[in-house]
């Protein structure tokens, strides 16, 4: 068995959520602090939409901005000497667009999901925006975020369609577990493809369970 796949992807989900995590949480906070509703609105879809759109289409515009003869994709070339396009840098660039909806989506939710009334308190204590969205925001919503932590890693785990288009599938490159079970169904090698099938569903599993968890110890210290 090729244990690059399994590698690469662990590599592309650890290091894509530590960037879907931190950013997600600071567009959830900015968005919901915006006073005007119809910005409110278009940022939202905006930074929604790779959720909404084909994993294919996504990738498509990924390739338009960082392939090689592209816009950001030379300006990385020329300057940094940095190629993107069909990169490992590429799959973690595809999972982090993919997932980064779900990080912002719960991290959205949960926040909103605080009571008003702490917040506006701590303003009346003297508090910074800062020290209230650490000690009572962030405090108060971390089962939520937590969760869409979670989602988020998984969905960056599996990711196939953009990281198909931007990254390629190049083994021990680019080939993570999805592109090798289709690669492994198109070469007819069914064995092979049960076996990474089997590694993505038990982490998958994991990763579900984990939230679950997390959840459940959230609601025991509520009570």
């Amino acid at each position: 068995m090729d244990w690059s796949p399994i590698l690469i992807s662990m590599r592309t989900a650890s290091l894509s959520i530590l960037v879907t995590f931190f950013l997600g949480i600071f567009a959830a906070w900015s968005v919901i602090r915006l006073k005007n509703e119809k910005l409110k609105l278009i940022w939202d879809g905006i930074l929604t939409l790779p959720l909404v759109l084909p994993p294919t289409v996504a990738g498509f515009f990924l390739l338009y901005l960082f392939g090689v003869k592209r816009p950001v994709g030379k300006f990385f070339l020329d300057y940094f000497s940095v190629k993107i396009a069909f990169s490992w840098i590429a799959t973690v660039l595809a999972a982090v667009v993919m997932s980064f909806p779900l990080m912002y989506r719960s991290a959205r939710g949960a926040f909103e999901q605080v009571d008003e009334n702490l917040p506006a308190a701590a303003r009346t204590l003297g508090m910074s925006e800062w020290c209230i969205f650490r000690k009572v925001l962030f405090a108060n919503a971390l089962p939520g975020i937590v969760s869409g932590g979670v989602l988020a890693f998984a969905r960056g785990l599996g990711e196939f369609g953009a990281t198909a288009m931007i990254a390629g599938n190049i083994a021990g490159k680019t080939r993570t577990l999805p592109m090798a079970v289709y690669s492994e169904v198109a070469a007819g090698n069914m064995d092979a493809a049960y076996r990474y099938v089997a590694v993505i569903v038990v982490i998958a599993f994991l990763s579900v369970f984990l939230m679950n968890w997390a959840g459940l110890r959230a609601d025991r210290k509520k009570r």
